[in-house]
């Protein structure tokens, strides 16, 4: 899934009884792009439409013109899309601690994993460890929203790369 974005910055002009007024505006054409099983697809649709994939990268939100009524639909997705782009993106070994357990297909739950991997079919794929059981689990993206992070796996190799990834290093 991808998103493809074009805008068009124009000058308009509208004509009152004592002067012309410029006003610069924002046009985004969306298009959120999808391969499935060979097919290709698309939907475009404009912000006020009611959009309910909020995965816009923050690059094109802040492209687009402010909005003049606060509670609009485009706001509230807007609001929804940044709020995507905060959830954090876990590092090999990070230890995380979830906002609320996270009950699996066998009935048991979890709240603390470790960040891993594993190999499948020669591509690398993000996975969780959990700790109570050691066993691993797939987990979507909107699962870590309102995490915590626990430990990092960053600081723990050598006194030397703890340095270097606190900006210290040269």
């Amino acid at each position: 899934m991808g998103w493809l974005f074009y805008t068009d910055r124009r000058v308009k002009t509208y004509a009152d009884e004592k002067a012309e007024i410029a006003r610069l505006c924002t046009f985004a054409a969306v298009f959120l792009t999808r391969y499935d099983d060979g097919c290709w697809g698309y939907k475009d649709m404009e912000e006020s439409a009611g959009p309910v994939e909020s995965r816009a990268p923050l690059s094109l939100l802040a492209l687009l013109s402010e909005l003049k009524d606060p509670d609009s639909y485009a706001h509230a997705w807007r609001q929804r899309c940044r709020d995507w782009a905060a959830i954090p993106a876990y590092g090999e070994g990070d230890r995380i601690r979830l906002a609320a357990p996270v009950t699996l297909t066998d009935g048991s739950t979890c709240q603390i994993v470790t960040a891993t991997h594993y190999r499948r079919g020669g591509k690398k794929r993000r996975c969780y460890r959990i700790e109570e059981t050691g066993g691993l689990v797939r987990l979507s993206k909107a699962s870590l929203a309102g995490s915590e992070l626990l430990s990092s796996a960053k600081g723990g190799a050598s006194p030397v790369l703890a340095e270097f990834f606190a900006g210290k290093g040269s």
